[in-house]
């Protein structure tokens, strides 16, 4: 082990370099994280060291989370997917022989974290052994000896070789271009960058072999907070809590009350009240998401700090919680409905579509939270709030967001909503095969069909714009792969476009003589 750990983890650095270096992300995320594993599990493995067995779901969340990193484009969608499988592997590391990550706490995985970093830097050691001050063997010392001298001697023989180098390539003018010839092969010019790439596959072989030992020597260590030990000292007396949260719910129900008739009688009752269409859906569902977050936390943050020292307090305190759950998530359902109208009025985007589906799983949140509260289980609702972001992300990946946009755009097109054809454009590969077969139907109109075939021209020439370099096959992509399938199929009915340029600007011109720009200011809502 000692001998094949630091060649493993030199791999591991080189396969970074290999795979990252000057290259854009694609397929090479999943073969990196994939073989970073695999070689530490053989490692362990060597040392009959095996995982928990309830670190099977992490080990499916690493494969799902990386592979779906070159299924998937869209850019919340792909951060959310690297995220997810580096964090999942760093829970992995830390309970990889325990498996206690299932009951930890947010203070439980801040120690483990911070021990993790620490054992990172600094590598720990085998307390058995070196508590038992067990000495070298003469022929381990022997070959630590024999290395010193190695290293002692290269360092001596550097700078006299460079030397002797110097005087014979002045006396003879065939060596001299021998001698430069061999050492254009490595282009010192560019020695900046070797030491600087050099410098970060040292870097990560020694954190690998740091996490190999962190596992080897603490993974299989219980370090959890007591289970009955409170996060903080509860210290705020339940007749403040009573009240902080009675005014809360009274205010949310005055709001709730208000809202009801717009929520369950629509467009006209917004109309009467002096506001229009538009003003009411632009307005209100970022706040009122904020409003469902901030209560969450109160809810959390008075869970942890109030008194509750008989049994009536307990109940009293949870219908409390629960009432302004209730509340919270009517107006969950008001900002829904504001977000519907919004996309209805001006269509659908990345932002609008990653508040509807968080919408949905803070709502799920907001109920588990009660349930757990009710069951005295306080401890589970961070690995609760880890499982929502899983399931968001997760959601996020099977729908397709970019896909799903250009669907729903085309739809409010095809009732008589106006198409903006340089947003389409702007999506990422995600949209494209889609796009595609909207344009390929003959169920859609010819008015449709031109703007859709503008928005994929466009696509094409930006796309064109930002990769005039051919990729490398570590960038590979399955999106952009299907994407470019799906055009190839109408290439030829895309000739009838032209495409005209003017400084930045790109413009397209149907085979009807309609012209559209390829670029509109930024959508950030």
């Amino acid at each position: 082990m000692k001998r094949i750990l630091p060649f493993a983890a030199l791999c591991i650095g080189f396969a970074f370099d290999f795979l990252f270096w000057k290259k854009p992300l694609g397929i090479s995320w999943a073969i990196f994280l994939i073989f970073s594993i695999l070689i530490g599990f053989s490692l362990l493995r060597a040392k009959k060291i095996s995982p928990a067995g309830k670190n099977f779901f992490l080990f499916i969340s690493i494969i799902f989370f990386s592979v779906m990193s070159f299924l998937r484009k869209e850019p919340l969608t792909t951060f959310l997917n690297i995220g997810l499988s580096i964090f999942s592997t760093i829970v992995l590391v830390m309970t990889y022989s325990s498996g206690l990550w299932s009951t930890f706490n947010l203070r439980d995985y801040g120690a483990n974290l911070f021990q993790l970093v620490a054992s990172m830097v600094v590598h720990p050691q085998d307390q058995s052994i070196s508590a038992g001050f067990q000495p070298s063997s003469p022929k381990s010392t022997q070959k630590r000896k024999t290395c010193l001298s190695v290293f002692r001697g290269i360092l001596l023989a550097l700078p006299i070789l460079f030397i002797f180098a110097v005087l014979l390539s002045s006396a003879d003018l065939v060596f001299a271009q021998k001698l430069d010839s061999f050492f254009a092969n490595f282009q010192l010019e560019n020695i900046g960058e070797y030491l600087f790439r050099g410098s970060y596959i040292l870097l990560i072989a020694y954190f690998f072999v740091g996490l190999i030992r962190h596992v080897m020597l603490r993974s299989q260590q219980d370090k959890r907070a007591s289970l009955g030990d409170p996060l903080v000292k509860r210290f705020l007396g339940f007749t403040e809590t009573s009240i902080v949260l009675g005014s809360v719910i009274a205010l949310f129900s005055v709001f709730v009350v208000i809202q009801f008739q717009y929520l369950f009688f629509g467009q006209s009752n917004i109309s009467l009240s002096g506001f229009t269409y538009s003003e009411y859906a632009r307005r209100g569902f970022g706040e009122l998401v904020a409003v469902a977050v901030f209560s969450l936390l109160l809810l959390q943050s008075l869970s942890a700090i109030t008194k509750r020292e008989t049994k009536q307090q307990k109940k009293i305190f949870s219908g409390l919680i629960t009432g302004l759950v209730i509340t919270v998530l009517v107006i969950l359902v008001s900002a829904f409905q504001r977000l519907l109208l919004y996309e209805s009025a001006y269509g659908f985007s990345q932002l609008r579509t990653y508040a509807h589906v968080f919408m949905l799983w803070l709502g799920i949140l907001l109920a588990a939270v009660v349930i757990f509260e009710i069951l005295e289980r306080p401890r589970f609702v961070t690995n609760l709030a880890l499982a929502v972001l899983i399931g968001f992300t997760a959601t996020l990946n099977c729908m397709n967001v970019d896909a799903f946009i250009a669907h729903q755009n085309v739809k409010r097109a095809v009732q008589g909503e106006g198409l903006d054809v340089a947003y389409l454009a702007s999506l990422t590969d995600d949209a494209i095969p889609g796009l595609v077969r909207i344009y390929s139907s003959t169920e859609t109109s010819s008015a449709i069909r031109d703007e859709v075939g503008v928005a994929l021209v466009c696509h094409i020439a930006l796309k064109e714009m930002d990769n005039s370099q051919i990729k490398p096959w570590q960038s590979f992509h399955l999106s952009t792969w299907r994407a470019d399938q799906a055009v190839a199929k109408i290439q030829k009915n895309l000739a009838g476009y032209h495409i005209r340029e003017e400084s930045w600007q790109i413009f397209v011109t149907t085979p009807n003589g309609l012209e559209y720009s390829c670029r509109e200011p930024a959508l950030f809502d």
